[in-house]
């Protein structure tokens, strides 16, 4: 079968549900519709079984006839085996009439006598054992009874084979079937087919080739499960959302291998996010599936094993001609994905298995034949470090040296492990200096999210008769590899610093990660006082670097509480020399002021030195690559260049994954990405799958900005009332423990505007008007011309709109405007011009209305917004329906111009459902429905379905709220 037994977690409780699979199964169900068969292929584990069980099910449950068979690799040589466990399946009252040894050749089950013996000397058992010498005849009539049976079937219902594992089906067998469901297909006859067909098959791969019951059958690839996919897999089996996103990483999507490694957590999950051992099972699946491989494929995975970027022109360099067709093998087999060019095992222990295989001598080969290939030195010299097993301290000096080459490219992945290899080549003595190879493979490891090798040069430094700041070094290491999870380090934190002693130079570095921890717990107290420490620990230690990196928390902590004296220590900070770019650049002053310049809307400014940044580090894979490119998303949407927003989400969400680091932050600003230019309904997964993490890693500050995005995306997507309330849990978040934790600066987290937009929709005009009064007196004069300040005047103009004041609103929206085109953010001018357009509808003015929303959509269009670009049309739609028809523009009079019953109907109409799906669904008759809808044509003044939809699209007050009729839609 494609999946086996599951991980003892999973087998403890109910088997997972089908999830990521709405998308194939209906198209086979479309398939099956018509009388057509469709073929499912994909890697061992992919979920093609599961497909399979699903179809079958449907089709039972609509009263076919299901025979079910899976092929097996001990049988296939055994000719009708599968054919006779599809004659078991069929009715008594059939086959009870068919002499079927003597007339039709078919075998008989269990005919074999007990002298038969197998091929392995063991009684031979197999049904159709007696048939194996038949003639050619006999098979022919073997195939012409097994149509007649089915024909027999199908005059009384439709027919469906399913077929598993038919790689390993016999070759008979697969001729009956074949020749059935042609025949018949037009009778009911049709066939799902299920099977491990690699692409590139070839001889020696131990299967069948590959076959389809019908020329015309659908062939549907089973894909990966996405990360979102596999999330709601995993969510009833509580593992934390970062160890699932690790999961999906590691597994490639795979579902049966994600499961099997999500076995290691069973008991408990590691502390200190240290790596999970690799659990029997997936060695075991690991084991089977490299046996499948041809010699020549093996040999080419266990290069790509030896390579840190394995690529398959590298590859086809080393020598190895078929590289590509190797490659496509073991994708084939679920042994690795390719991916922009690279090559990644999945799970990564493949790499690993592979490489013990081998012996030494073969090993040292294949390194030799990639140091001639590999494009950059330090891969050279890597290679040829490991092609040499022995201690030689030349050799160990010369990686050194590469190691510092890598890490000032911004590659901490390739110098951890060029460290590590000069540590394992470094003699005995002097071993000092064994020991700082191995803290320096700690900290590059910390920095490029390599957990193992973090875990194992910390644990050998801790082990020896380390000093005490390779100690606390390490140590620190460790704290930089829990990313956002800081909380769950207290014991880390505890002994070093019992190992700094009191010493002002181990104290500072520590004192910074405590502050930062403080800061991600929204305690910002607390955090400012480790500032401060840090900050004196650092003076009295005479370390201009860390002092610079203090100020620059200082200040830092201070923007977030809404202070203007950030200003001070960001000057003292960019006047110290700049820190060496060691992997932390985004605690830099230079980062940091980045950052500000964010806030404070000087987005150009802040977008050129961030890209200056990207180019140092953008070899890498590391921490500080994600922090670039989140905040590089950030600009993006601000400044209106949404494709490359979703480009730059993407690649932090990515390097996150695949690093193991903290998701929130990612997925963060993948939401805002999705919001401006994707689709909100991804915002929606993403912000939910990101506060979850946060709120595990007791991460205030991204907890905050989650439920800021994902407030907004739900009431863009109609349901204002849980946007408001879900946006009123940052204030109560801050407030958790009386005590203002994490407050945030309306300059930082631009929420209030939005929280007041919302409920001036609901009708809360008063709770809207305070919101904005009091945000106005938090930014006082600092926000003068910088783009919250606009924000708030665009939620002033809801408030006065729904107070009865359009001139007073549409005045503010003017200079709102006008001030988002001067700060270059497109995209908030858009939303003015569309809150315009809503205005002027509501007072009668068409033109006007038709005027802003067309020039929103012009500015969506241009910037890629497609969420935005879609409401803009909508509006459009609107305006354009009203005036064909003569009738006012539809808005507030939908509340009482449809009763709750013609709401209900509009909405199911709206969203696509027949008369008759609406009947079933409200239990009412088809003819009440028509007379419905042609009551609710005349009192909206449409004519269509089509335009009853396009008025749901927009989000129209009154058909938003739900069928439940709860909350209100927002009109933008």
């Amino acid at each position: 079968m494609d999946v086996g037994a599951a991980p003892a977690r999973v087998r403890q409780g109910a088997p997972p549900s089908l999830v990521g699979r709405s998308a194939l199964l209906a198209s086979i169900e479309a398939r099956l519709t018509t009388n057509g068969s469709a073929v499912l292929t994909g890697p061992s584990g992919i979920g093609k079984t599961a497909l399979l069980e699903a179809v079958g099910a449907a089709a039972a449950a609509r009263g076919e006839l299901v025979l079910r068979v899976a092929g097996t690799e001990t049988e296939r040589w055994v000719p009708c085996s599968g054919l006779a466990e599809l004659l078991d399946q069929l009715p008594d009252r059939l086959t009870a009439e068919l002499p079927r040894e003597r007339l039709t050749g078919l075998p008989v089950p269990h005919s074999a006598t007990s002298g038969e013996r197998a091929s392995d000397g063991s009684p031979d058992r197999s049904p159709g054992r007696s048939f194996a010498d038949r003639s050619t005849t006999d098979h022919v009539a073997c195939r012409l009874a097994f149509r007649g049976l089915l024909a027999r079937c199908a005059e009384e219902r439709p027919v469906l084979l399913v077929v598993d594992d038919a790689q390993w089906l016999d070759a008979e067998s697969v001729h009956a079937v074949r020749y059935t469901v042609r025949r018949l297909a037009p009778r009911g006859v049709r066939a799902v087919v299920a099977g491990r067909w690699p692409d590139g098959f070839a001889a020696g791969d131990g299967g069948s080739a590959p076959w389809t019951p019908t020329p015309d059958t659908l062939h549907l690839p089973v894909p990966p499960l996405g990360p979102d996919e596999l999330a709601e897999m995993f969510d009833s089996y509580g593992l934390p959302v970062r160890v699932v996103n690790t999961l999906h990483s590691d597994s490639g999507g795979n579902p049966y291998l994600a499961l099997a490694l999500g076995g290691a957590f069973t008991d408990r999950i590691p502390r200190h996010w240290r790596p999970a051992p690799l659990p029997q099972r997936v060695q075991a699946v690991i084991a089977e599936r490299l046996a499948r491989l041809p010699a020549q494929a093996h040999e080419t995975l266990l290069m790509a094993a030896l390579a840190i970027r394995p690529t398959i022109d590298l590859l086809r360099r080393a020598g190895r001609a078929e590289a590509a067709r190797d490659i496509r093998h073991a994708a084939g087999l679920g042994l690795l994905i390719t991916e922009g060019g690279g090559i990644r095992f999945t799970p990564p222990a493949v790499g690993t298995v592979l490489a013990e295989s081998a012996d030494a001598r073969h090993l040292a080969r294949a390194h030799r034949a990639l140091a001639v290939v590999v494009p950059d030195a330090a891969g050279r010299t890597r290679h040829r470090a490991l092609a040499d097993p022995g201690p030689n301290a030349e050799l160990a000096h010369s990686l050194v040296t590469a190691a510092e080459q890598a890490v000032r490219q911004g590659a901490h992945r390739m110098a951890a492990e060029l460290y590590r290899l000069a540590a394992d080549r470094s003699p005995a003595e002097p071993a000092a200096e064994r020991l700082e190879w191995l803290v320096a493979a700690a900290e590059t490891g910390a920095n490029g999210g390599l957990p193992d090798l973090v875990h194992r040069a910390a644990e050998a430094v801790l082990a020896a008769d380390a000093t005490r700041a390779q100690r606390v070094r390490v140590r620190l290491a460790l704290l930089d590899l829990s990313g956002q999870g800081l909380a769950e380090m207290g014991e880390v934190f505890a002994a070093a610093l019992v190992d700094a002693d009191g010493d002002p130079a181990l104290l500072g570095p520590l004192r910074v990660r405590m502050a930062l921890g403080a800061l991600l717990n929204g305690a910002t107290d607390r955090a400012e006082h480790e500032a401060d420490g840090a900050l004196a620990h650092a003076r009295a230690a005479g370390d201009t670097a860390l002092e610079a990196k203090a100020l620059a928390l200082r200040a830092n902590i201070a923007l977030i509480e809404g202070r203007g004296d950030y200003v001070g220590d960001m000057r003292r900070a960019l006047r110290l020399p700049e820190p060496p770019l060691d992997g932390q650049l985004h605690t830099t002053p230079r980062y940091i002021a980045a950052y500000c310049a964010i806030t404070e809307d000087r987005l150009t400014e802040a977008r050129a030195e961030l890209l200056r940044m990207l180019a140092l580090v953008e070899r890498g894979s590391g921490e500080e690559v994600v922090h670039v490119l989140r905040n590089l998303t950030e600009i993006a949407v601000r400044t209106g260049r949404c494709r490359e927003a979703l480009d730059f989400a993407d690649r932090a969400m990515r390097v996150t994954k695949e690093a193991a680091f903290s998701p929130g932050p990612a997925w963060y600003h993948g939401a805002l990405a999705e919001l401006a230019g994707g689709g909100v309904r991804r915002a929606v997964v993403l912000a939910e799958r990101g506060l979850r993490a946060s709120e595990q890693e007791n991460d205030v500050v991204f907890q905050t900005r989650l439920l800021h995005v994902l407030g907004v995306a739900r009431m863009r997507l109609g349901d204002v009332r849980a946007g408001v309330d879900t946006l009123g849990r940052i204030d109560a978040l801050a407030a958790m423990d009386g005590q203002r934790r994490g407050l945030r600066s309306p300059m930082v987290l631009r929420w209030h505007s939005d929280l007041a937009e919302g409920l001036a929709a609901l009708g809360e005009v008063d709770r809207a008007e305070e919101v904005i009064r009091t945000t106005r007196a938090a930014v006082g004069g600092r926000a003068r011309g910088v783009g919250v300040t606009g924000r708030l005047d665009r939620a002033e103009a809801c408030v006065r709109a729904a107070r009865g004041e359009p001139d007073e609103a549409v005045e503010l929206l003017r200079r709102a405007t006008a001030l988002f085109e001067r700060l270059g953010q497109p995209l908030e001018a858009g939303q003015c011009l569309l809150e315009r357009a809503r205005i002027e509808r509501r007072r009668r003015r068409a033109a006007a209305a038709r005027q802003a929303a067309a020039d929103a959509l012009e500015i969506f269009v241009r910037c890629g917004a497609r969420p935005w670009a879609e409401q803009a049309r909508h509006r459009l739609a609107r305006l354009d329906m009203g005036a064909q028809d003569g009738t006012a523009p539809f808005g507030a009079m939908a509340h009482t111009a449809l009763t709750e019953g013609e709401r209900r109907i509009a909405l199911l109409v709206g969203q696509g459902a027949t008369n008759q799906q609406v009947a079933n669904r409200l239990f009412l008759s088809v003819k009440t429905v028509e007379a419905s809808l042609t009551r609710i044509y005349r009192k909206l003044g449409i004519r269509s379905r089509a335009q009853l939809g396009s008025l749901l699209g927009a989000g129209l007050d009154g058909l938003g709220g739900g069928l439940d009729g709860s909350g209100a839609t927002l009109s933008r």
